[in-house]
């Protein structure tokens, strides 16, 4: 890589990274995206994607379909851990379920940008050019899209961080076998979301094209894995999974958004995606947020016309917020008594109403909110 250059590195390699590349087609810029890991690489992620994230990525789902998972989502079944559960029935397609190992690599290999794998981020210098990448890659902008350890937005967040609007995740994602699809109750068309008592977190289980995910998430959760194995014993009582089939589990974090304020560009920089901390407070959904931020940015470094200052990039968070809402130090959650959480947990989820109108339409479907128009 000696001597190499390019005007836009874009460091990761994800749904967000690939859509900034994908943004900046024939805008005459040379783009360069550089992961430390090689694709197809497995993703803790529970693994769907809505209407609007197909139309803005322009996906073609039956060619999609053809070599890999696409799931159609009609139903959904949901609940409290420990208690009962109700399915929800839409009668059409709401969501797609997909596998991100394959979702991630097909949306990276058709970007257009010029691909690095396999390397990480080492070091990154300012000089009169820009930045000098790993003491050999001159680029003039840095766009970090490694995600919620990525090595960008350390840099530009190296203050400490308190905890409190992360989530911590675990899963497991294996094809079964005949006998264990037998033993398995969870429908292809059905996800199942299981909250936790104290709406902390919740747990989940999808079958798709032959691959079961099952995983759970919770806030700033040390011992996540002690609520993990609730839940699985839960799906073990019901009768949804045996436990025994249930594979090795994977852990990943990532920052829920507008629960903490973060440096998001300065000269020569910006992030999208997880680095900033996208995940939709209600459910962490992150990848329709991790596109959208990805094609603002490209829009935003589209306007720069190679002109990367501080201020010019700015216009980039006014962007977010217009579209996301503006960040808070004072999360309306923290402001709800435990006790009151557990009731509403206890009552509302039981509801057929709240399930469908809050928790499904709103939280993770997000049918509430508008497409996004680009520039």
């Amino acid at each position: 890589m000696e001597g190499e250059t390019c005007d836009v590195l874009i460091v990761g390699g994800g749904p967000g990274g690939s859509s900034c590349a994908r943004g900046l087609r024939d805008s005459g810029l040379d783009v360069l995206i550089m992961d430390k890991a090689t694709f197809p690489r497995d993703k803790v992620c529970a693994g769907w994607i809505t209407p609007p994230v197909v139309d803005l990525l322009d996906l073609d789902l039956a060619d999609y379909a053809q070599e890999h998972a696409l799931q159609p989502i009609t139903r959904f079944r949901t609940g409290i851990i420990g208690g009962s559960a109700i399915e929800t029935e839409y009668g059409k397609t709401v969501s797609y379920g997909i596998r991100r190992c394959e979702f991630d690599d097909y949306l990276l290999k058709r970007c257009g940008a010029r691909i690095q794998l396999g390397t990480p981020l080492k070091t990154m210098e300012r000089n009169e050019g820009g930045w000098l990448i790993n003491g050999s890659l001159q680029t003039k902008l840095v766009v970090g899209a490694g995600g919620h350890f990525c090595p960008v937005a350390r840099g530009l967040n190296q203050e400490h961080q308190s905890e409190k609007s992360v989530v911590l995740a675990q899963e497991t994602e294996f094809e079964l076998t005949p006998e264990q699809q037998s033993v398995c109750h969870v429908q292809p068309d059905t996800p199942e979301l299981y909250f936790c008592r104290d709406l902390k977190g919740y747990g989940w289980c999808f079958y798709k094209d032959g691959y079961l995910n099952v995983g759970m998430g919770r806030e700033g959760e040390k011992q996540l894995s002690a609520v993990r194995d609730e839940f699985t014993d839960y799906l073990d009582q019901e009768g949804r999974v045996p436990k025994e089939i249930l594979g090795k589990f994977k852990g990943h974090a990532y920052r829920l958004y507008g629960l903490q304020k973060r440096t998001i560009s300065d000269e020569g920089v910006l992030l999208v995606g997880d680095a900033i901390g996208m995940a939709s407070p209600q459910s962490g959904e992150g990848i329709r947020p991790a596109i959208e931020t990805g094609f603002i940015a490209a829009d935003v470094i589209r306007s720069c016309q190679q002109d990367y200052t501080k201020d010019r990039l700015a216009v980039y968070q006014e962007k977010l917020f217009q579209r996301f809402g503006e960040w808070t130090d004072h999360p309306e959650a923290s402001l709800i008594p435990a006790a009151f959480r557990q009731f509403l947990g206890r009552q509302l989820m039981s509801t057929q109403w709240f399930t469908r109108k809050v928790l499904l339409d709103h939280w993770f479907l997000q049918q509430h909110l508008p497409p996004l128009v680009r520039n």
